[in-house]
């Protein structure tokens, strides 16, 4: 998709130095939404989907710093989308004539980084422009899953796509996750990673590497840093949609269950483990299960076993890339969760 570019100047940068601001810039303080490394010079490295960076600025000119790596980047100043940066490397987005007053600056991720990572080098401020603290929400939502919680493929119109299509028509921003904290004016993080399950990966690939494994990652291809268990954000609600790659295609000879009802078996006891630990740490917090239709019973029972709230999700009408949910499945989800969630007692 061409990228989008609505009165900024988007400048490719050949050296480090250059993208970082001017000696008379600001940077400003930020509310940053997922996980990140901390990088030299104040910068974040960042690898899961739907991680954002937001600052809060008085004036009518922001620049915006990053080397994207691989991924797209969306840059959107109070709510609109003013860029997406698709091209592989550090650039810099000078936004102007934003007009006088307080203004939001947001960085997005939009794809998926299974191996590698981007870094943000910062948001600068110059001339009489003047930043200002952040402004966290009042709520914080967590959203672990696959690709249905990726947003995989997502913009796409039709299910048949190339791997390349994929990583560009994917959009987290889309997913149901973004859009139901929009609508609870919470922040948010993601942990999620297409094709991995409770405890099978789509087809059997990557045994022994299940969501719950790559979980305390702090970027999701590589085994350090871990994030630490006792970890300071605190979420509300915790929303998990896992087990579509447990069940979705058949097993081949050698794996570790012998057959659907031990994988059942190991699924529900395995879950059921992954959601008390997420709880001993998340005080307070209200889990949500997406049951799926293959795995409906299993998530009934982990939920019983755990006081989570079951949501049944089912009648997606899965056009986007690969089979997987539309944008129209994506709000239905978001739709279903937000209805469960407001019914909590």
């Amino acid at each position: 998709m061409r990228s989008l570019v609505f009165a900024a100047a988007v400048l490719a940068l050949s050296s480090p130095a250059l993208a970082q601001a001017p000696a008379a810039a600001t940077a400003l303080p930020l509310n940053i939404g997922g996980r990140v490394a901390p990088a030299p010079g104040g910068a974040y490295d960042f690898g899961w989907p739907g991680v954002y960076f937001e600052g809060r600025f008085a004036g009518s000119s922001i620049a915006v710093a990053a080397d994207t790596g691989a991924e797209h980047l969306a840059v959107s100043v109070d709510g609109v989308r003013k860029a997406e940066l698709t091209a592989s490397g550090r650039t810099r987005v000078e936004l102007e004539n934003l007009g006088a007053g307080e203004h939001v600056v947001r960085l997005d991720k939009l794809t998926e980084s299974q191996s590698g990572s981007a870094r943000f080098l910062g948001f600068f401020v110059g001339g009489d422009g003047k930043a200002l603290p952040p402004a966290p929400r009042p709520h914080r939502i967590e959203f672990i899953g696959d690709s249905h919680t990726v947003g995989y493929g997502v913009r796409s119109a039709t299910p048949i796509c190339s791997q390349q299509q994929v990583h560009d028509l994917t959009d987290t921003s889309l997913a149901f996750g973004p859009v139901l904290a929009g609508r609870l004016d919470a922040d948010y993080r993601v942990i999620a990673f297409s094709g991995r399950g409770v405890v099978r990966n789509y087809d059997g690939i990557a045994p022994g590497e299940p969501l719950p494994v790559l979980f305390p990652r702090v970027i999701p291809g590589q085994a350090e840093p871990r994030a630490a268990a006792s970890d300071a954000w605190k979420p509300d609600w915790v929303v998990i949609g896992l087990g579509t790659n447990d069940f979705s295609t058949p097993l081949h000879a050698g794996e570790a269950w012998p057959d659907q009802a031990a994988l059942h078996a190991a699924y529900r006891q395995s879950y059921i483990a992954f959601v008390q630990g997420l709880a001993a740490n998340r005080p307070g917090a209200r889990f949500l299960l997406i049951a799926g239709d293959t795995f409906a019973d299993d998530v009934a029972e982990v939920a019983k076993a755990t006081g989570a709230t079951p949501v049944r999700i089912t009648g997606m009408d899965s056009k986007a890339c690969h089979s997987h949910p539309s944008i129209a499945d994506q709000k239905m989800m978001a739709d279903r969760l937000e209805a469960a969630i407001r019914a909590l007692p």
